[in-house]
């Protein structure tokens, strides 16, 4: 796609809803993510807490919803989504050579065997929308129920998310980080 199905709404606009939806305290970016849900005030606004929860107060290690993150929107082919999480990821600790890494999936050299079974369950959950009995055992010897919780919840709103940026044509900044050049 060349051209955005939607725009961006324009920065002034964008920031004048803001201020309605949110008071002085809404968000004065201009990334064409936030511009483009802005179309849609209310689920701007609805979905605006479960992205503030999931990014910052989900008891989720931050490394491992990135990693996450990361894969399922390489998976959903979402090139936007995966440029925004290579730099959130870094804050994370998720290096360079990681982050190529999870283009290649569960079974690539170097992941820990919980890495491996993380990635696996995010292509499962991508997949079937379902963990099998295997990855839920393994996942929960090292998290409890909320983070298994959570961990379905991250890949579930980052498919949509990646859904919806894929379907709209959302364009990247410009300078946003791309695919790896050696992804499959």
């Amino acid at each position: 796609m060349t051209e955005p199905r939607i725009a961006p709404l324009d920065i002034d606009s964008y920031h004048r809803l803001e201020r309605e939806a949110f008071g002085a305290d809404g968000w004065t970016g201009t990334a064409h993510v936030s511009r483009t849900w802005a179309h849609s005030p209310g689920l701007m606004k609805a979905q605006r807490p479960l992205q503030h929860y999931l990014l910052n107060d989900s008891p989720l290690p931050a490394r491992d919803r990135e990693l996450a993150i990361l894969r399922v929107v390489w998976r959903r082919r979402c090139e936007y989504a995966f440029g925004q999480h290579v730099r959130m990821s870094a804050a994370a600790g998720v290096t360079p050579d990681e982050v190529e890494r999870v283009t290649r999936g569960p079974g690539a050299e170097g992941w820990t065997p919980f890495e491996a079974t993380l990635l696996r369950a995010v292509d499962e959950l991508h997949d079937d929308g379902d963990l099998t009995d295997a990855t839920w055992a393994e996942l929960a010897e090292t998290y409890d129920r909320a983070q298994l919780i959570d961990l379905i919840a991250v890949v579930g709103r980052y498919w949509t998310v990646a859904t919806t940026l894929n379907t709209l044509g959302v364009p990247p900044e410009p300078g946003l980080p791309g695919f790896p050049a050696s992804g499959h």
